[in-house]
């Protein structure tokens, strides 16, 4: 979930406008430049999923938007990938099963209430033409269209491999990578790093079926069906498991020990449930025993919200926030040194919290992060500046 930040050109959204002038070329399919594709009211989408939820999101729903991007020039190296993919996996097949036509690409925009967007994600659509009722939906898992999502990746990563933690072996699957993720959204954060780090163990926790669901029927993420099998790397089902529970049941019974955990768990009324951050509550002192002792680190989107007391002398005393000092506060508590960064365009702040470290002051966290950026760019193999999200203004938690 995540909130647009004001500023001097933005329309009524709240998104400000970025200049082509000053932008000149995107590589990244997910930079925030596309985002007036499907945030702008002016966008025009169509509802392809709705329900309600009985888990305090009240009604879940995804919307569709043309994507400009990949352009219909590039459609025929995707058509030719997937005749290969299926033919490999069914070398048997005749050669009408084999050919695949690409329908298009859309954003996937989930969303609570009509209101809260939630997650959104890029999907590209193709079909047999010899079976039009073939119809193919996948996610496109390199593409992160929301900025704080990055900013999670980019902090989170640097600061794990800062912590010693062998990230070159996970990544090439010499080194296994136990990773939780709390919060399904639409699928785009774990599908990311299943897809990116080969060591990697991705187990998903999300309360609410409605929500896992509409991941699965209309956003593209994977549900290993037979008839869709083909298009997803065949190590991807092993590495992913989605448990649909509430989070602290899950956390009592688990017995693994996990090198990351990422929070990104909001309501259909937008609200970070105050569990997850209590710090005399039951749940951060079991999350705390789960997490590994010496790299542990654990990564939390947290909006600044209406629950902030706004007033300039509130601001002069904490910076951030009464709530958002709060939830900091509280896994400083539980983890041992945490700081923050801010996000381009947004209202949220990543906060992570990390096991095994010992902050003492602002450039000795920016120094120790900075030696890793680049490994963990080039690693991943990232289409965006990973330093452009750990350098955001970074503060310390005390």
């Amino acid at each position: 979930m995540w909130r647009c930040a004001s500023g001097l050109a933005r329309n009524r959204w709240g998104i400000r406008r970025l200049s082509s002038v000053l932008r000149p070329h995107v590589v990244d399919e997910g930079d925030w430049l596309y985002s007036i594709e499907w945030w702008d009211p002016a966008s025009e989408g169509h509802t392809v999923f709705r329900k309600l939820s009985s888990h305090g999101n009240g009604i879940v729903s995804v919307f569709a938007y043309p994507a400009s991007n990949p352009s219909v020039d590039q459609w025929l190296t995707t058509e030719k990938w997937l005749r290969q993919r299926y033919a490999d996996m069914y070398p048997e097949s005749n050669h009408k099963d084999c050919h695949f036509k690409v329908l298009g690409y859309q954003w996937r925009a989930l969303r609570f209430n009509d209101v809260t967007r939630q997650s959104t994600v890029k999907v590209m659509a193709a079909c047999r033409p010899s079976d039009p009722g073939s119809l193919i939906l996948m996610q496109q898992s390199h593409c992160l269209a929301v900025p704080y999502l990055k900013s999670m990746v980019s902090v989170g990563l640097t600061a794990l491999a800062a912590s010693s933690f062998d990230l070159l072996h996970a990544v090439l699957g010499k080194k296994s990578m136990n990773i939780l993720c709390i919060g399904h959204g639409g699928g785009s954060l774990p599908l990311f790093l299943a897809s990116k780090i080969k060591g990697a163990n991705v187990h998903v926790v999300e309360i609410d079926p409605v929500v896992v669901e509409a991941s699965v029927e209309a956003m593209g993420f994977p549900s290993f069906d037979k008839t869709q099998h083909f298009i997803w790397d065949e190590t991807l089902e092993k590495q992913m498991s989605i448990h649909v529970s509430d989070v602290y049941d899950y956390i009592k019974k688990d017995s693994n020990i996990y090198d990351i955990v990422f929070v990104d768990a909001y309501d259909g009324d937008d609200v970070f449930p105050c569990k997850l951050w209590d710090i005399n509550g039951d749940f951060l002192p079991h999350l705390a025993n789960r997490v590994h002792p010496v790299h542990g680190t654990v990564v939390v989107n947290v909006t600044r919200g209406d629950r902030d007391d706004n007033s300039l002398f509130f601001q002069s005393l904490l910076p951030l926030g009464k709530y958002v000092h709060k939830v900091c506060s509280a896994y400083k508590g539980h983890f041992g040194e945490a700081f923050t960064v801010t996000i381009p365009w947004l209202y949220n702040i990543t906060l992570v919290a990390c096991k095994g470290k010992n902050f003492n002051r602002r450039d000795e966290v920016l120094g120790q992060l900075a030696s890793k950026t680049n490994l963990v760019e080039s690693l991943l193999n990232l289409n965006f500046s990973c330093s452009d999200y750990v350098n955001n203004g970074l503060t310390v938690v005390k």
